[in-house]
């Protein structure tokens, strides 16, 4: 159809702006403890692939190695913007249960302006798919990568190298099962993503060659599905991470009602996202199983199936525009479904985020036309802060509807990613934030 071209003129131009990494195909093979693991193609490195025992403490380094950026130059004092190395770290799941998460930690060149030791932030990366050849990590050393089979973009990197000209030190981390090749990815898990986001900051602190430590200010920044962790990471930063020094968060249109995130996507250039939801509920709560079997039709199956391997730009071209009601076996909606089946109505409420109070200030911001994270729910987290006496500075940002859901979310994006990293850094700096709770009801 039409849009789909459109689409895939797009993936394209953008491939040959940023220069892309062709991978070559092969055979599909299954994980061993001798074989490599094969995503659409790709060889996962062994790096990826968790060891069979993990240490105690949440945040400690498991293994690191040298990460080669795409875009790097050489400069005097090493090369620019930073040196990169690929990490693994032990975290905790929602469960209970120990688990690997992989990411990358980037020492920058540029010198930290500010007093004090040089800061850190975690970079909690937006929507990047379920498929383990997806992970953030990766991207910084493929910017594009492209096989035929499976399409993934870096668009993180960029907000990645504006906070290391700051002369912030960024660990960037691929959450919970993605990149690690042992578990499924949960997708917008709240605790997983949270967890990943703190022991992130602890696990930046034992790289090799790191300037941060324990007294280093933190900062948090993420944007959609890596908004919705930053939000959980501030909020359970208290109770879970009290050693990590959180100087400020930056939420950018966070998915914190879920039911409406649900409803929103499911038909649009995204819905792919639906499936990797679904896949992630039930790989946090098997109890699910059932319900999803009594409810999804075989179409329903494949394409949770075929998604869990997918990145952003196959789920765009394959599922794009695709609706719910053709995944049921009774032709209803998952959203239907979900309001109509107690369990999963419980299992999402206990996803919603805005029931405690954040640590630290927080810039919350959020597109007045976006439709895929909708404005509405985003806008109501910054209302639930502001009555638990939270320090928020809410930032609505007024783009024209441009109809596409995609475009409306992912524009304030871009519009807004400066005036985010300024704040962030000002917030880094231990300037005051100008919170303005009091304006909240006046602003849309």
């Amino acid at each position: 159809m039409p849009a789909r071209r459109h689409l895939l003129a797009a993936a394209v131009t953008a491939a040959s702006c940023l220069g892309v990494q062709a991978l070559a195909a092969t055979p599909a093979t299954a994980a061993t403890a001798s074989a490599p693991v094969v995503s659409r193609g790709v060889t996962i490195p062994a790096f990826y692939t968790p060891p069979t025992e993990l240490p105690g403490a949440d945040g400690t380094l498991i293994r690191s190695q040298p990460l080669p950026l795409a875009l790097s130059l050489p400069g005097l004092n090493g090369p620019l913007p930073g040196r990169a190395t690929r990490v693994m770290y032990k975290s905790t799941d929602s469960g209970g249960r120990p688990v690997a998460v992989t990411g990358a930690y980037i020492e920058p060149a540029a010198h930290w302006p500010g007093t004090g030791a040089r800061p850190l932030v975690v970079v909690a990366p937006g929507t990047m798919g379920q498929g383990d050849q997806c992970a953030a990590s990766m991207a910084l050393e493929h910017p594009v990568s492209f096989n035929g089979r499976t399409m993934s973009v870096g668009y993180e990197d960029l907000s990645v190298y504006r906070l290391l000209a700051e002369g912030a030190a960024v660990v960037v981390t691929d959450y919970v099962g993605l990149g690690a090749t042992d578990r499924l990815h949960t997708y917008v898990d709240r605790v997983d993503e949270a967890h990943a986001v703190l022991d992130a900051a602890r696990a930046a602190r034992a790289v090799q060659g790191a300037s941060v430590t324990a007294a280093s200010p933190v900062g948090f920044f993420g944007y959609s599905q890596g908004g919705g962790a930053t939000a959980a990471a501030a909020e359970l930063q208290p109770s879970y991470a009290p050693d990590v020094a959180l100087a400020g968060t930056y939420a950018g249109a966070p998915p914190a009602d879920l039911t409406e995130v649900t409803k929103a996507i499911d038909g649009s250039e995204l819905a792919g996202a639906l499936g990797w939801s679904l896949n992630g509920f039930l790989q946090t709560d098997p109890d699910l199983r059932p319900i999803a079997d009594a409810h999804l039709n075989a179409v329903g199956k494949a394409a949770l199936k075929d998604l869990s391997t997918m990145c952003v730009g196959d789920a765009i071209l394959h599922y794009g525009y695709a609706r719910s009601t053709r995944w049921t076996t009774d032709g209803r909606s998952v959203s239907d479904i979900i309001r109509s089946t107690p369990a999963l109505k419980d299992f999402l409420d206990t996803q919603r985020i805005g029931r405690l109070k954040p640590a630290g200030p927080v810039r919350l911001a959020t597109g007045t036309s976006d439709n895929l994270v909708p404005h509405a729910q985003a806008r109501q987290l910054a209302v639930d802060w502001c009555r638990k006496g939270a320090d928020v500075t809410y930032r609505p940002v007024v783009l024209p509807n441009v109809i596409s859901p995609l475009l409306n979310h992912f524009g304030p994006l871009l519009a807004d990613q400066g005036a985010a990293v300024s704040w962030l850094t000002d917030r880094l700096a231990g300037k005051p934030a100008p919170a303005n709770c009091a304006t909240l009801p006046v602003r849309p």
